[in-house]
């Protein structure tokens, strides 16, 4: 098999996901990051405002998904399209990393 039928056999079943970059997320990083998401969603990724989801545990490619849409215009929130605008791919993956890692 070529290299190129196993990565996308590999991406079929799931074993690694097309939307992470070459380089894995940094948890810490995205972890200092979320210092500017805590008055909203906590530190912790359990939210401090009725209107905020929790975060903590959440799905990683969903998140990163989320925050492109919200940067992009496909999905609408004032606030958080502000925050995110921003943000880099890499600060996003590094966000979404980080409140996967947290325990719900």
């Amino acid at each position: 098999m070529t290299r190129v039928a196993i990565a996308a056999a590999l991406v079929a079943v799931g074993a690694v996901s097309p939307a992470l970059s070459v380089q894995a997320a940094d948890v810490a990083a995205g972890r200092t990051k979320a210092v500017q998401c805590q008055a909203c969603h906590g530190l912790d990724g359990i939210s401090k405002q009725p209107d905020a989801p929790n975060l903590a545990g959440q799905n990683e490619d969903y998140l990163v998904k989320a925050l492109n849409d919200f940067k992009t215009g496909a999905r609408k929130n004032e606030l958080m399209s502000t925050v995110v605008k921003p943000l880099s791919d890499t600060d996003i993956a590094n966000l979404a990393a980080y409140y996967h890692s947290l325990r719900p």
